[in-house]
């Protein structure tokens, strides 16, 4: 069955970095377009960024666009989220997700999805 697991996630002061990172298991993520979310305490989860099967024109939410790269390592099978210059509106829970359509950005596009990894990030 298809796992998707988050590490990386912790507490960082603001301007500060962490990189999340997805480990997939019964699926390959050069299949798919794979993705990350977040979702605030009381908020919607939102899209962060995700990246199409190819590979190339990774794309990002405007909030994190310039500050958040995403990448993809075939060989290990694994997703990251490389977040520099960190805000304290940053700060929420990180979801990796997996989809099937082309360039997806609706969690809807996606069907798999990982448990989420805690990002904390205080003023």
């Amino acid at each position: 069955q298809v796992q998707l697991v988050e590490s990386g996630g912790g507490l960082v002061q603001a301007g500060g970095s962490l990189r999340l990172s997805c480990a997939a298991s019964g699926l390959t993520v050069s299949d798919y377009a794979m993705g990350w979310f977040r979702q605030a305490p009381g908020k919607e989860r939102e899209f962060v960024s995700a990246i199409i099967r190819s590979g190339y024109s990774p794309y990002y939410a405007a909030s994190v666009k310039g500050r958040f790269t995403i990448s993809r390592d075939s060989a290990k099978n694994t997703v990251d989220l490389q977040m520099n210059s960190l805000k304290p509106e940053d700060t929420a829970v990180y979801y990796c997700a997996a989809s099937g359509s082309f360039r997806p950005s609706r969690a809807t596009d996606f069907g798999s999805w990982g448990q989420g990894t805690q990002v904390t990030v205080s003023s």
